[in-house]
């Protein structure tokens, strides 16, 4: 599993952190050039995702280096649809209603 996404991430580290507690190998990436060739010896599938700030294009790139190295298929899945909205802090609802 390659979890694209920023080390100081916690989102992205959580990523990596609950593939390797389902005994997956997983490794948190910037971007495409960071990928290791050890890593995809032996391996027919690898499973991409990205922290919640990772740029569109970064990941795309991780999945263009997968295909230089020999990926053949690429299958987007599906994840769980989200619809959790936050309130704004209730500081800023107050200045925001007082400027109406």
């Amino acid at each position: 599993m390659l979890v694209v996404g920023s080390i100081n991430s916690s989102n992205s580290n959580r990523l990596r952190e609950l593939a390797e507690k389902r005994g997956i190998n997983a490794y948190l990436v910037d971007g495409a050039e960071d990928i290791r060739e050890e890593w995809l010896s032996g391996i027919s599938a690898v499973g991409v995702t990205a922290g919640a700030s990772a740029p569109e294009g970064l990941v795309q790139g991780v999945i263009e280096r997968l295909r230089q190295s020999g990926g053949e298929i690429v299958e987007e899945v599906s994840g769980i649809p989200e619809n959790i909205e936050f309130a704004l802090p209730k500081e800023l609802r107050i200045t925001l209603a007082n400027r109406s």
